[in-house]
């Protein structure tokens, strides 16, 4: 695996910083840099209200199901994929499955989930769906998915690889990225670029609610927003000395 790619300890200042940041706000920093596929399409949060994500990412692969090699006494197999990354992601960790965009089949329900929860695990996401989707909502760990999905995995998914490269929702996302999530969804963040892109998310967020105050009082967006003009700046400048930005 390429050593930019290999799981790195998170800095604590990035953390904060990240929690602070939109995922539009780090999808334009992103931008900025080339990376235009970084949201991962098409998962929205169970519970808008849970707050928002950030941790590195620890990742599971499913393949299509091969029916013979995938039969429900697959489960009492204490090393199967999907139960053993279950107990070995890491405290702090986002969770995310690559589910191949299909959510006719669960990717987990809400016993895994919650034991994820336990342990400490930052978030849960999938490009697939969760089954017992009213039950994850109510838990206090972020999830993410398409849709909700009663049937078991092994009806469509085989759960193969863990902590791997993988595809969710058609972003890359190697071990150790980081991943974010807010109301709007999901962006990963290739950890080699992590604190550069929080800093300058972090920058941009202050400027955004600068500028979200002036237009509340009637300002134009123009010479504000971008800011061409030098009042602009000046106005930002105290507006930051004032509010301690």
């Amino acid at each position: 695996m390429d050593e930019e790619h290999d799981v790195t300890n998170l800095k604590p200042q990035t953390r904060d910083k990240l929690m602070t940041v939109s995922t539009a706000t780090l999808c334009t920093a992103l931008y900025k840099r080339g990376l235009r596929n970084q949201f991962i399409q098409d998962v929205h949060p169970l519970n808008p209200n849970a707050g928002n994500m950030v941790g590195e990412a620890f990742t599971l692969r499913y393949i299509p199901a091969r029916e013979d090699l995938n039969q429900i006494t697959v489960f009492q197999d204490r090393a199967h994929p999907q139960r053993k990354a279950v107990e070995e992601c890491p405290p702090g960790a986002v969770f995310v499955i690559d589910s191949r965009k299909d959510p006719r089949a669960a990717s987990a329900g809400s016993i895994l989930v919650s034991r994820l929860m336990k342990r400490g695990v930052a978030g849960v996401v999938t490009d697939g769906g969760f089954r017992d989707a009213p039950e994850i909502a109510k838990l206090g760990i972020p999830a993410y998915h398409n849709r909700p999905s009663a049937p078991t995995n092994l009806t469509i998914h085989q759960a193969l690889d863990i902590n791997v490269p993988i595809g969710c929702g058609d972003a890359p996302v190697w071990p150790g990225d980081i991943v974010v999530g807010d109301g709007e969804g999901v962006v990963v963040i290739p950890a080699n670029i992590a604190d550069d892109i929080a800093d300058e998310a972090f920058e941009m967020t202050a400027f955004e609610d600068f500028v979200a105050e002036e237009v509340m009082k009637g300002r134009s967006i123009l010479g504000l927003y971008p800011a061409t003009e030098e009042q602009t700046r000046t106005d930002f400048a105290a507006w930051r000395k004032a509010n301690n930005r």
